[in-house]
């Protein structure tokens, strides 16, 4: 079972990738293609703050944003 801090971390670790994935410096192999796509899905992807917001209405859910990430 995944307890709320989990779930944020795979948020946040999620989010990382997929902006790693839209630099072609730190990814520079990555196809064009797959870059769009991540900039799309990153404009609907839920951001540290849009966790946080999560975290306070349901906190069985979502755990709080890491100090470090703020």
């Amino acid at each position: 079972m995944t307890i709320p801090d989990e779930r944020t971390c795979a948020f946040l670790r999620a989010r990382d990738l997929l902006l790693a994935l839209t630099h072609p410096i730190k990814t520079p192999r990555v196809p064009g293609k797959i870059r769009e796509e991540a900039l799309e899905i990153l404009r609907h992807f839920p951001t540290e703050s849009d966790i946080e917001i999560a975290h306070s209405a349901a906190p069985d859910w979502y755990g709080p944003v890491p100090w470090e990430r703020r």
